[in-house]
């Protein structure tokens, strides 16, 4: 552990982020999988869980998890799947 107290500071700081974080990004990581599973499979629900996949990826980008051009990057690729 660290010993001078910025770093301290840091450390509290880094573990509240982290965990404010860690549950958006595993939603959005969630439901690009799930729309990608979907897609494997040929489910006809491909428009639905895309709607969800963009709104999360949209989500973890204005939230700063992810940054611009890999949401777009990701949306397009997704929205390949959906004809």
């Amino acid at each position: 552990m660290p010993v001078i107290e910025s770093a301290i500071q840091r450390v509290r700081l880094t573990k509240k982020q982290h965990d404010r974080n860690e549950p958006q990004a595993s939603a959005y990581r969630t439901a690009v999988k799930r729309f990608e599973k979907a897609a494997a499979a040929g489910e006809d629900n491909l428009a639905e869980l895309y709607k969800i996949a963009s709104s999360a990826i949209d989500r973890a980008h204005s939230k700063g998890l992810i940054k611009k051009n890999k949401a777009s990057r990701e949306k397009s690729r997704l929205a390949k799947y959906v004809k």
